[in-house]
């Protein structure tokens, strides 16, 4: 792979991301209202997430969840209920001093479950990242750099977004606001967990 398209590969990621999807509203739905503490397990989860995504859909899952309809709507399902799920906890959140901050590791790990089980997010890397693979050359070197360098775009996107997330968490005091804003995110995460059930096969 030569320098010139590693360069399109990552200009090309960098517009994918900036684009805020199911990832970077539980990003921001758990550092509203939380602390920095949970800020680099959300980052850590997201990376571990996009890894096992875009490494499943090199390895072939992507092509597999393309021909099967039974393995894109398991997947599909899946991921629509973790969504709602998550979205319906964060709308009926207490936004009183009695509740702790959600646990870091717990945050970490729902990032990482929203990111790994996007069937939306494997089609396209499997779609996506081939048109960037030179195939007069070692093909894991390639997949190697790609997906490293995805991980590396997508981690610091996330933490962007957290870091902004939590500035404004801290100069949010009134419950009133935090309720607005629990539903809010709340909201964003139901609606992404219905277009996610909407999602046809071939999207």
């Amino acid at each position: 792979m030569n320098l010139e398209t590693w360069l399109a590969f990552l200009a090309a990621s960098a517009a994918v991301l900036i684009i805020p999807g199911p990832t970077i509203l539980l990003v921001l739905g758990q550092s509203v209202g939380g602390d920095r503490r949970s800020t680099f397990p959300l980052v850590a989860g997201v990376a571990a997430g996009d890894a096992l995504a875009m490494s499943l859909s090199l390895a072939g899952l992507g092509a597999l969840l393309a021909a099967s309809s039974l393995a894109f709507t398991v997947l599909k399902w899946a991921g629509a209920a973790y969504l709602l799920w998550l979205g319906f906890r964060m709308w009926r959140a207490p936004v009183e001093g009695a509740q702790p901050p959600a646990p870091p590791r717990r945050a970490g790990l729902q990032a990482f479950l929203v990111t790994a089980t996007n069937p939306k997010s494997i089609a396209f890397f499997v779609a996506f990242v081939p048109q960037f693979l030179d195939p007069a050359r070692p093909f894991l070197p390639q997949a190697g750099l790609l997906v490293g360098s995805f991980v590396i775009l997508g981690a610091g996107n996330s933490l962007g977004y957290a870091l902004l997330a939590g500035r404004l968490s801290s100069a949010i005091r009134r419950p009133g606001t935090r309720r607005i804003l629990n539903r809010a995110g709340g909201s964003m995460l139901i609606g992404a967990g219905l277009a996610t059930a909407l999602l046809g096969r071939r999207a």
